[in-house]
């Protein structure tokens, strides 16, 4: 099961996470409408995915609910590099998983550790901890 929370939409700030069309997404720009003669206030949700990089806006009343994921960090190990594929072990659990290798992210190779985040079956690696020999980044 996913977990979720729901907040409305009024509540959430700049940096904190919603889903957005089943997606993980952070929020980049929240832009609040008055309320009109006969109508509620509005909130404009600007935020980008977490996995997939995609600009995705949200439109509503201020007091709408929206769903608010819950995200797993973790620590890692890189196992193996392969193309454009990352296959890391998290160091407490054991689990292998894939993750798209990050184009801003360099020095990825087997041994080294790094924190990621996963939601459902999705993962996206966050920062390299320390590399190959131990040294901290």
């Amino acid at each position: 099961m996913v977990d979720k929370i729901l907040k409305k939409a009024g509540q959430l700030k700049e940096g904190n996470y919603m889903l957005i069309e089943g997606s993980v997404c952070r929020i980049k720009s929240i832009d609040k409408s008055s309320p009109g003669r006969h109508g509620s206030a509005k909130v404009r949700i600007t935020a980008v995915g977490v996995f997939d990089n995609q600009k995705r806006t949200f439109l509503g009343p201020v007091d709408a609910e929206v769903e608010v994921p819950i995200i797993k960090r973790g620590n890692a190990q890189v196992v193996a590099v392969m193309g454009d594929v990352v296959q890391i072990m998290d160091l407490k659990s054991y689990e292998l998983f894939n993750v798209k290798k990050p184009a801003d992210i360099t020095g990825l190779k087997s041994g080294v550790e790094l924190e990621y985040m996963r939601y459902a079956d999705e993962a996206a690696i966050v920062r390299i901890k320390s590399n190959a020999e131990g040294k901290k980044k």
